[in-house]
């Protein structure tokens, strides 16, 4: 209920960009899908850019157009990676061989230190 409420306040002032620093990972997973759902309709009708801070993969995959893979030291941006999935998207993306391939695409390069 905690972070439906800081969603709500933090769009009530109807910003043009929303900074999110891993607001879901206190969530249990299926409060977490809920509130991945609920992100991605308000932003739709906000037409608010949000940058999310997340280390779940399919998370960013889910949720982002387009996701940077930062190196560990010095905090660089790697890769820009564009997910081209229409929307509005729908959870059952998640089990599609596309989804599947940006997951492993972005495993491969977070788990190859430079």
């Amino acid at each position: 209920m905690r972070q439906r409420v800081n969603l709500a306040r933090a769009m009530a002032i109807e910003p043009q960009i929303l900074l999110m620093d891993e607001p879901f990972a206190a969530l249990d997973a299926l409060t977490r899908a809920a509130m991945q759902q609920e992100l991605l309709r308000i932003v739709a009708a906000a037409k608010t850019t949000v940058i999310f801070i997340t280390h779940q993969i399919e998370e960013a995959v889910l949720l982002a157009d387009r996701v940077a893979v930062m190196n560990a030291r010095p905090g660089r941006i790697r890769r820009m990676l564009t997910i081209d999935f229409p929307r509005p998207r729908d959870p059952a993306i998640k089990r599609s061989v596309p989804f599947q391939e940006y997951a492993g695409e972005l495993e491969g390069l977070i788990g190859h230190a430079d």
